[in-house]
């Protein structure tokens, strides 16, 4: 049993859609008609009226794409972070020659509000506005769920667009999308569709932005993607969409206020068994994401991940960097968001512990 916070187990369903035959994405229509569909029933998902579009390629790439797409050479950049996919943001920036400018906060701290206040005004002041801010909705390596809200309020005060990293939060937890200028999400975390495919809803303001600019590469960039009416900017990952089409679907016919309160309901089932075995929640319980748990277990994880994995057969995840050793993650997310199986894997961890 697979329960990682990505990528997720598969349900059946995907999975035969993905081995069935395919059309050809370059001339057959049936691939196009079937793409238009999926960005529909995303944006369902999404909640929001913006464009969504599907390239190929991991959730990292939406990542980078976001940056490639908006930032020219010299443009300064506000990097929100308080995790890893937060830090890891500004070496985006840094790497298509931007500035970027990181407000971080410790891993299990809150996003810091007044440093980022500060850091806005300072910009406004001297002359040299932000074009754009980059954070995390759920940090995966610490299940930590940020709140939004105040710094997009913040964002929209002084005219910044925002990018947001929503890859381990869409499809289990709502995403206030419509805030959003570009909201990045992938296959292979709540969806429980294979890894291979990047979602970004995008606004009509970051569109703008991106046509303004002399893009650099083909492959990390969104703008190729906002129209595909004459065809796709390279050929598509036929089996892959099939696959996200059918997950999707699934969401979709379940309702997401169901999905939702059954993201809820396991997060909540797997906490209290944690505190049954005497674990301390990482960060905390208030900040912790309905999709991953993060268990507090210093310095002796990786061997306990192992011994889950051999004597449970159970596959768990470990922190990343530097709390690797420190934290146990649980992916209660997409089709592993129950809680009978939260008490599988559970039941492993506590046999180990024993």
């Amino acid at each position: 049993m697979k329960f990682t916070p990505g990528p997720t187990a598969v349900p059946p369903a995907v999975r035969e859609a993905m081995a069935a035959e395919q059309p050809n994405p370059d001339l057959e229509p049936e691939f196009a008609e079937r793409y238009e569909a999926l960005c529909a029933d995303l944006a369902t998902v999404y909640d929001t009226d913006h464009d969504v579009v599907v390239p190929g390629g991991e959730g990292i790439l939406g990542l980078e794409a976001a940056i490639a797409s908006l930032v020219e050479p010299g443009d300064r950049v506000l990097c929100i972070s308080n995790g890893l996919y937060g830090d890891g943001f500004a070496d985006f920036v840094e790497s298509y020659d931007g500035e970027a400018e990181l407000v971080s906060a410790a891993y299990d701290e809150s996003l810091d509000l007044e440093a980022i206040e500060r850091a806005l005004e300072d910009a406004a002041d001297a002359g040299e506005p932000f074009a754009l801010a980059t954070m995390v909705h759920c940090e995966t390596p610490t299940g930590t769920l940020n709140d939004l809200g105040p710094v997009l309020d913040l964002l929209e005060d002084h005219d910044v667009l925002s990018v947001v990293d929503a890859v381990s939060s869409l499809g289990g937890t709502p995403v206030p999308t419509d805030r959003i200028n570009v909201c990045l999400g992938a296959s292979q975390k709540c969806f429980s569709a294979p890894p291979g495919l990047t979602t970004a809803a995008i606004s009509d303001r970051a569109w703008e932005r991106m046509e303004e600019r002399d893009p650099s590469s083909l492959y990390t960039n969104f703008l190729p993607w906002r129209d595909v009416s004459d065809g796709f900017p390279y050929t598509h990952l036929s089996a892959n969409v099939a696959a996200l089409e059918t997950a999707v679907e699934m969401i979709l016919d379940e309702g997401l206020e169901s999905v939702y309160r059954r993201h809820e309901e396991a997060a909540e089932r797997c906490r209290e068994r944690g505190a049954e075995l005497g674990l301390e929640v990482y960060p905390d319980q208030e900040r912790s994401s309905p999709t991953v748990t993060a268990f507090r277990l210093p310095g002796e994880v990786v061997e306990i991940q192992q011994r889950v994995a051999e004597e449970e057969d159970v596959v768990l995840a470990t922190g990343l960097g530097d709390l690797e050793n420190d934290i146990l993650r649980f992916g209660h997310m997409g089709y592993n968001a129950e809680v009978e199986k939260v008490d599988r894997a559970m039941d492993a961890l506590e046999a180990v512990l024993e």
